[in-house]
């Protein structure tokens, strides 16, 4: 296929990236619900670390960075693969609000910072994605601020 026949269907490279990325994550990366909040988490957050490694051959990684200079992919980026994530999370953690797990009048939008914010943490200061046993006490420490205990304090 030529950069022509490319151009055509995608306004840029990142656009192309992002389609490819964001099939693949519709793959890899839903909102299991066993019942157990810290185990869905676990495995959904799992598969954000396996999306985002190793990251200099990751290409979520590079369409992130992609998107730090150019607006419209980070706009498409956004509205296509992040805020439909965003939702699908808060949708599970209202599910968990429902059966006890997480206090009724928890923040969700702070909870999606709490869960998140430390993988891109670590990704962009080059500290390493949490190990199998740092991602269970990440999980278990949001979890413990999200808690059906947590209006209380």
């Amino acid at each position: 296929m030529s950069k022509k026949t490319i151009y055509r269907w995608w306004p840029s490279k990142g656009s192309v990236i992002l389609d490819a990325v964001d099939d693949v994550a519709t793959m890899v990366a839903d909102y299991p619900d066993t019942g157990d909040l810290a185990a869905d988490l676990h495995t959904q957050l799992t598969a954000v670390i396996d999306l985002l490694t190793p990251p200099d051959r990751s290409p979520v990684v590079g369409l992130i960075a992609e998107a730090l200079h150019d607006p419209d992919l980070a706009q498409e980026l956004r509205e296509r693969l992040i805020r439909p994530r965003i939702a699908q999370f808060k949708e599970r953690m209202r599910q968990a609000q429902l059966s006890g797990q997480v206090a009724a009048d928890a923040d969700l939008d702070l909870a999606v910072d709490l869960v998140y914010g430390p993988l891109y943490h670590r990704l962009v200061f080059h500290l390493g994605m949490p190990d199998a046993r740092e991602l269970k006490s990440l999980v278990a420490y949001a979890l413990r601020a999200l808690g059906p205990t947590s209006s209380a304090r």
